[in-house]
């Protein structure tokens, strides 16, 4: 799962997702540096990889980029499930996706202090480009697929793998469908775990 999964299973405690948002800047036990919420986030967001990776389904979705991407093409499918998020976010969030970006854009800011020097670093251009909203369409899917690779030194081209993506459109929907369903109620269970542990 990518950014806006990560942020939407946080629920909606301003703290634990911007915990769980720049979770991957945060290494080992360093998250004990932290506050508790955002402790909380941390620890959810590692749940979360190593729950997703682990899972049959999300494993069927990734095999069908793995010959041709490799280990890349985990990272493409996480980003790719964040699109059918994004496509199909009225049936998760009753708040607007584009108003519920600016929202979070707005928390970051108020926490910027918070953020490690790489998410600082890498908060203006999320906000410029308003990558939360630009999954929506297979354009902007596109588009942050180009802008991933280019941050991976244009490895393997993960822009060309929106061939697959509409290839198996509605097979890997369906897979994300499946698999947000369970993610979330483990997400939920995780959370109360956490509550009980920090």
């Amino acid at each position: 799962m990518n950014f806006l999964a990560h942020i939407y299973l946080s629920g909606d405690n301003e703290l634990l997702k911007i915990g769980n948002f720049m979770a991957d800047t945060v290494r080992g036990k360093r998250y004990l540096d932290y506050s508790n919420e955002i402790q909380k986030g941390i620890l959810l967001h590692r749940f979360i990889d190593t729950y997703t990776d682990a899972h049959p389904i999300y494993r069927q979705s990734r095999r069908r980029l793995y010959e041709k991407y490799g280990h890349y093409a985990g990272v493409i499918m996480d980003i790719v499930y964040d699109h059918f998020l994004a496509k199909n976010w009225k049936y998760y969030n009753e708040i607007e996706l584009d108003v519920y970006a600016a929202q979070f854009y707005d928390s970051l800011k108020e926490n910027y202090e918070l953020l490690t020097i790489k998410t600082q670093n890498l908060m203006p251009y999320m906000i410029q480009q308003n990558w939360l909203v630009q999954y929506v369409s297979l354009e902007g899917l596109e588009t942050i697929l180009f802008q991933m690779d280019h941050r991976t030194k244009n490895r393997v081209h993960m822009q060309e793998a929106i061939v697959e993506v509409q290839e198996y459109y509605p097979e890997l929907e369906l897979e994300f469908t499946q698999f947000m369903k369970e993610l979330i109620e483990q997400c939920q269970i995780k959370l109360i775990e956490l509550d009980g542990f920090l």
